[in-house]
């Protein structure tokens, strides 16, 4: 601990250093163009209000003041008057900033000064600490979230306003807590509301918010699918704009991935004529065809998990599984490897037939042009290590086809 002289002196040369920078930052944000309100929301505090804000409290309370009643009892120096919850995580951190960044002589002058203040007038000097330490807080992410909402529902914000708010909520949302309070916030009934919006590329980032909040979350699933946004995102998925089409392809995915009933609304919703769709035409973008596999993937390896639940017809379906077989031919490397896993899971399946995947879906004649691709490729330099790993998958589908092949012929 510093003298008390001293830490006094350290806190008038940083509100000082405070007050400049802050002045500072004000005149540049109002060169920029930046509201009043918009600079002031930047300097809100962390995530210490956030509870305040979703049980809809008073969200201008002071935290400073919930910091003095319970510490005021720690220090017997008084110096605990100036606690608040800013970006440094204590004040003892704050000072230790404040020496790094002074003058010695500029500070044991500000201390002699301290000396000849009156009480009265360190009291007032702590106060005013206090009142720029509010003004410099950062803001919560529940904060930033209400704020981002607020402009979504604000009918007459610009596209590019409503964009920047979409793309401020696709940040925020990615970790799980963040994500929970978006419905609680009445964020996830507006961003679907987007999904509606005439700008394509409004539609293509609110989907990837949805999807975003939705990964690897059931209860925002649910919440999502209630909302009945699955098929305004399978619809969005067949759009004519890419970006559009893999951002919902993605959220899709999101909302569905080891979900039973988002996968019975999406059957419902002809998801998996979709998936076929986009698989068997060449002419779409790979991307689009990668996640489909990688879907077509996922949705088998969960009806493994499901052993107590039929199976659904889908899987079954002879295009469908040439849809999929198919992808090996494809150049892509990554779209073959996603190809290999979706027909890896499909095989292991009971109800596709090991001869439709001979007969009809060619699949031991896919797989042995692959492995003549992949030895070429393993010859090489650039992606040797990539093929290899990629003909240890071959092999692996290769031994479960021929096994299940086997298993047939034996029970005829």
């Amino acid at each position: 601990m510093w003298p008390k002289q001293k830490r006094l002196a350290l806190w008038f040369l940083l509100l000082a250093s405070a007050a400049a920078l802050a002045a500072t930052f004000t005149a540049t944000a109002r060169a920029d163009g930046i509201n009043k309100s918009a600079v002031g929301e930047l300097f809100w505090a962390t995530a210490k209000q956030e509870d305040d804000l979703l049980r809809k409290a008073a969200a201008d309370e002071s935290a400073i003041a919930g910091n003095d009643e319970g510490k005021k009892n720690d220090n017997n120096d008084g110096d605990h008057d100036l606690e608040f919850d800013g970006g440094f995580s204590s004040l003892d951190s704050m000072l230790q900033w404040a020496i790094g960044h002074s003058d010695p002589m500029k500070m044991k002058e500000t201390a002699q000064d301290v000396q000849r203040l009156s009480p009265n007038e360190l009291k007032k000097r702590q106060l005013e600490i206090k009142e720029l330490m509010e003004k410099l807080r950062t803001p919560s992410d529940a904060k930033l979230m209400q704020i981002a909402i607020d402009d979504l529902k604000n009918s007459s914000l610009p596209l590019e306003d409503r964009h920047r708010a979409l793309l401020e909520l696709l940040i925020l949302v990615e970790p799980i807590d963040n994500a929970n309070d978006l419905g609680k916030l009445g964020g996830l009934a507006v961003v679907v509301q987007e999904l509606d919006n005439p700008d394509s590329e409004i539609r293509a980032t609110a989907a990837w918010v949805l999807g975003k909040a939705s990964q690897n979350n059931p209860a925002v699933q649910n919440q999502i699918l209630g909302l009945g946004t699955l098929a305004k995102l399978v619809k969005m998925v067949r759009s004519s704009s890419l970006e559009e089409a893999t951002k919902a392809l993605y959220a899709v995915s999101a909302l569905i991935r080891s979900n039973t009933g988002g996968q019975e609304l999406f059957y419902a919703e002809t998801g998996s004529l979709m998936l076929q769709d986009i698989m068997s035409n060449p002419s779409i973008d790979v991307r689009l065809r990668r996640k489909s596999a990688s879907l077509v993937a996922d949705l088998a390896g969960y009806q493994l998990e499901i052993t107590n639940k039929a199976e659904h017809p889908f899987f079954s379906n002879h295009f469908f599984l040439k849809s999929v077989v198919d992808l090996t031919a494809s150049t892509d490397l990554d779209l073959q490897e996603k190809a290999l896993m979706a027909i890896k899971n499909l095989l292991q399946l009971q109800t596709p037939e090991a001869l439709v995947f001979k007969d009809i879906c060619g699949l031991d004649e896919a797989l042995e042009r692959m492995r003549k691709q992949l030895e070429q490729l393993m010859v090489g330099e650039d992606q040797t290590d990539y093929a290899r790993d990629l003909e240890s998958l071959r092999k692996e589908v290769e031994w479960i086809f021929l096994r299940k092949l086997e298993k047939a012929q034996s029970s005829t």
